[in-house]
């Protein structure tokens, strides 16, 4: 990445459920080729990451854990363990984008996200990967969030 990925776009999902990324925003994301990672961050919010950062992100935490369970030093956590492998296997899939940035939203992920076709998302830049929100889940996010703007800039700056 070689810059933060910054910007907001509303967008109309289709009847076969596809999105329109807003270019400058792939172009911040480098995905070459159009391979990226589609994943679940929380209900009625999807993040997109190039399939080239994705990996390295995640396979070093798997392994750490991997390494934790042939260690039996996670017997003891067998509930967090199963858990984990649950939310692994339905977090996050690869995805293609079509020409002009066209995003074909998943089955699973279209219910997680929580918009119909033909309904409004809200696509924006989350500094390290795109963000498809649903709007009442982002005005919420906002609301919530923007109070403690300068404190956060403050505290990452700092």
């Amino acid at each position: 990445m070689k810059q933060l990925i910054l910007g907001e776009a509303t967008r109309v999902m289709d009847d076969r459920y596809r999105l329109s990324i807003p270019l400058e925003l792939l172009d911040a994301l480098a995905a070459p080729q159009g391979d990226c990672i589609l994943a679940k961050e929380r209900p009625g919010c999807l993040s997109l990451w190039s399939a080239t950062t994705w990996p390295t992100r995640l396979e070093e935490s798997v392994k750490v854990v991997q390494s934790k369970i042939l260690a039996r030093r996670l017997d003891t956590e067998l509930d967090d363990v199963q858990r984990l492998g649950r939310l692994l296997s339905t977090r996050h899939r690869p995805v293609k984008l079509a020409g002009r940035g066209r995003l074909i939203v998943p089955e699973g992920f279209r219910e997680f996200l929580g918009v119909d076709a033909g309904g409004t998302v809200a696509i924006l830049g989350a500094a390290v990967c795109v963000e498809i929100w649903h709007p009442d889940r982002w005005h919420d996010y906002l609301g919530e969030n923007m109070p403690a703007f300068g404190q956060l800039l403050e505290q990452l700056v700092g």
